[in-house]
């Protein structure tokens, strides 16, 4: 990547207030972001671009975050996905996912210097 390349971050919800939250946290932090309101369009735009990280909402109106994941793991193996959704779950099941290949699950509400910092250290991984 070179020097003055931004990185860039896929992110998908069907909220247009956590879209637009997301996007202008992780701007300020110097992230180039996509942010898409569908699985279908999260699929394409995996397709189409390259992306360091996708974040995917798993409650969605078309094709679940799941699905999503699935699909991007057919289309780019080695891109980082986190789970960022309202949903709770045990801690076997997040184990599962890492397994899976899931980097991170963040559970929104969030606060911001924390996400910030999960989204950072998913970057180094």
């Amino acid at each position: 990547m070179a020097k003055n390349e931004k990185i860039k971050i896929l992110h998908m919800d069907n909220e247009e207030d956590t879209l637009v939250s997301v996007k202008a946290i992780l701007e300020k932090e110097g992230y180039e972001v996509t942010s898409v309101n569908s699985g279908k369009a999260a699929v394409k735009e995996v397709e189409a671009d390259g992306f360091s990280l996708v974040l995917l909402d798993i409650m969605m109106p078309d094709l679940s975050g799941w699905d999503v994941f699935t699909r991007i793991m057919k289309v780019d193996p080695n891109v980082r996905v986190a789970f960022l959704t309202v949903l709770e779950i045990s801690p076997e099941r997040k184990d599962d996912l890492r397994k899976h290949g899931v980097a991170e699950y963040i559970l929104k509400p969030f606060e911001r210097n924390e996400f910030v910092a999960k989204i950072r250290s998913i970057l180094k991984q």
